[in-house]
């Protein structure tokens, strides 16, 4: 193929792609100095607290335990629940990487807001709830104490 028949990149593309990549650094730029944080909004004041244990069973489902007293808050049937299944797992694994063992329970804050954190207090990682829609946070909120000191579990 000769000189001729190369097709020449258009320089004006060239240019605005350029442009581009410069503003996007000024912006960010701009964020950092200013002391603007990517970042959530601080988080609310807690409500209602509840610490959690969460043991596996033989035929594959879950006992939530009240780690204070030990009471069984309830058991997710095997097979079902996939979002209590799946949050738990990655924090789980979180820990198992970190040479931790199941000693240490969960933290379920609720805060004044509506919005719901679990916290793992071994590996500082956390799961603000309220992200994944109100039908999955729900799954967690039953697991918190009422105001009344009754239980509000739902047996999924």
């Amino acid at each position: 193929m000769n000189a001729s028949l190369q097709a020449k990149l258009p320089l004006a593309p060239l240019m605005a792609m350029a442009a581009l990549v410069l503003s996007c650094l000024v912006g960010v730029s701009a964020v950092r100095l200013s002391g603007m944080s990517a970042q959530q909004q601080a988080d609310a004041a807690t409500l209602s607290t509840r610490q959690l244990r969460f043991e596996d069973r033989d035929d594959g489902g879950i006992a939530v335990l009240d780690a204070v007293n030990g009471a069984l808050l309830t058991t997710v049937a095997p097979g079902t629940n996939g979002f209590l299944r799946s949050t738990m797992r990655g924090l789980v694994r979180e820990r198992k990487r970190q040479g931790l063992g199941p000693e240490l329970p969960f933290d379920l804050l609720g805060r004044v807001d509506g919005r719901l954190t679990l916290v793992d207090p071994g590996t500082g990682r956390r799961v603000d709830l309220e992200s994944f829609g109100t039908t999955n946070s729900a799954v967690f909120a039953a697991l918190l104490p009422t105001a009344s000191g009754a239980e509000h579990v739902a047996h999924r």
